[in-house]
Order: structure tokens, then sequence, then C-alpha cells
């Protein structure tokens, strides 16, 4: 089979499209011929190796897992003995834990959803990391509730797409903050006001919000609390690594000393969370955002431009006949 290999760290000069072995499936995992996949942050973090925690569970001078990509969506194409949910021909989406660039990956059972059939495989492959991720920072960990103030710091990615439009789902008023070519991209999608960062500080315009979910850049952790209304929330789940680190080290001890919880958060996919949002996207409230669709091939120029910070929600790779 086809997939994009890299066998050391750097940037995307690095990858290579290379014949592979097809994987075999153990006990509990399905083999998927990938029809799709999508671009998440932690492709871009990995394929650098710039995070130490990451190079520690990929390896330290090179990585041990040579093929990028978590999302995936495909056909089922064969299942090991111990797998009741899925036969082969049934189309599936989920997460692939780092072999989504390749024409086939071996997937556990429980990683995995059934597609619906109104759902295209770009579309599906775009659901399961960043979906997963907006809806576990607001309704798990953010405790969002209707009629709440909610603030999407990086509210044009992938993430914040998803982020945007499940607030909304909540009967939230949500204010987005992204940059400003991408402020009607956010409007278009529910946000109620956009705040353009390279001209405004939303911690500096009166306005205190009961729930803020961090995704992208850096802004201190006393700028967020600031910024939140006594019992507020203020949910880290991405930027850079000084913002998650202030989260997940001072959140806590922040929350001892007021009323504001702050706090980080580790995502979890789930097959339940896909099917809570399958249900949003059939009822149509939430939909994936594409800016782009690439095919395997290009998938290092797919992470250029993901690098350069272009994106408008998801970079999705297409992957075989669609």
């Amino acid at each position: 089979m086809k997939a994009i290999v890299f066998t050391r760290y750097g940037t995307p000069d690095v990858l290579q499209l290379k014949d592979v072995d097809i994987p075999s499936p153990d006990r509990d995992e399905v083999l998927v011929k990938i029809r799709a996949a999508s671009i998440n942050y932690v492709d871009w973090q990995v394929l650098r190796g710039k995070s130490f925690m990451l190079r520690l569970m990929n390896g330290i001078l090179k990585p041990r897992r040579q093929i990028l990509g978590d999302d995936i969506a495909g056909d089922v194409e064969m299942v090991g003995q111990d797998v009741t949910r899925f036969q082969p021909g049934d189309e599936v989406f989920g997460i692939s834990n780092f072999y989504g660039f390749a024409e086939f990956a071996c997937v556990p059972e429980k990683a995995l959803a059934n597609k619906p059939a109104s759902m295209t495989f770009e579309e599906a492959a775009a659901v399961p990391e960043a979906g997963t991720t907006a809806l576990q920072g607001l309704r798990d960990k953010g405790k969002i509730k209707p009629g709440q103030k909610v603030l999407i710091y990086g509210a044009s990615g992938g993430v914040g797409t998803y982020a945007v439009q499940i607030a909304k789902s909540f009967e939230a008023d949500v204010t987005g903050v992204c940059s400003t070519s991408k402020l009607e991209m956010v409007r278009s999608i529910g946000a109620d006001q956009v705040i353009d960062y390279t001209h405004q500080d939303f911690t500096k315009n009166g306005q205190r919000y009961d729930l803020i979910l961090a995704i992208g850049g850096f802004r201190s952790i006393f700028d967020y609390s600031r910024a939140l209304k006594s019992q507020g929330v203020y949910v880290c789940a991405g930027g850079s690594a000084a913002q998650y680190f202030q989260a997940t080290l001072l959140g806590p001890l922040i929350s001892l000393t007021g009323d504001k919880k702050l706090g980080s958060m580790f995502t979890n996919p789930k097959p339940k969370d896909y099917e809570f949002l399958i249900e949003l996207y059939e009822a149509g409230k939430v939909a994936p955002v594409i800016d782009r669709s690439y095919s395997l091939s290009e998938v290092p120029d797919a992470l250029r431009y993901y690098g350069d910070g272009h994106a408008r929600g998801k970079i999705v790779i297409t992957i075989g006949n669609n």
C-alpha cells in the first residue's frame, strides 16, 4: 500500500510517499481501507518533534511510528476474530492513532463508529478529534448551560469551528475570537459576536464570560481569569505549550483561591461522542467546516498550508476512490 512516511523529525520536506506492507489486524482490531483522513494540530507537532512530551511518546531521536494522521474514514476490509460491532463492507470513521495518511490502517474496534450515509467520507474524517475536543471541552469540562455567555478563543480552526456550532446547539450566546480574514466565516457558522484579536483585546472590552474555551494562541491564564464572571470556567484545549502548561499547573491552584474554575483538558475520543456529534449533524446544528482537500501524495503541501496558519476549519486528505 501507499503511505506518507517520515523517518526523522523536521519540516514537511522530510515526508515521503512510499510502498509499505498492509498491516494485519489483531484480535480486537479492524482493518480499514481509508477513503479520507484529516490533519490535526498533533500531526504538526509530532512531525516537527518540537514537544518533548511527544518525543517521549514517539521516540527521542527519531519517530517510532512513522505514519502521521489520527482521523480517518473508510470501509472495513477485514476484522479480528474478537470484533463484534463491524463486518467487511461497513463504512466507519474514528481515530487511527497515527496511521491515517495511508491506504489502510488497523484500528481498535472501540475507536470506531459507523459512518452515517448522510455524511461523506471527507466530512466524517473531519469529525473525530476536533469534534470530540470541542464537545468534551464545552459539555464535560466546561459544563455549558443554555443562556451562558461563551467565548471561543481560536474559533476559526478545526476545533474552534466545531466549538462555535456546538455551543450554539446548547443555546449559548457565543463570541468567537480569530484573525481579520476569518471573521466572516466564524460569523457564518453561528457566532453571535466576533472579535478580531489583531485589533481588539477581549480582556479589556468590559465583557465577562461564563465559559471560555481556549484552543489557539497564547494568553496568560490571568488574562483569562479576569475575563470570567464569578463562578466562570476556563478550559484550555490547545494553543502554545506555555498556555497549556499554565492551565494545567496554575489553573488548579488559582481555582482554590477564588470562585472561578481554571484548567486544561485531555481529549478522550469515544464512539458515543461521535454518535452525539452525528445527531447534531443530522439535526442540521453542526457541520464540518472543510477548508481544502488534498490527495495522499500532497500531504506535505497540506501540512505546509496548515503550518502557515491559513486553515479555516479542517484540512482533509482524500485517499483512493471516493
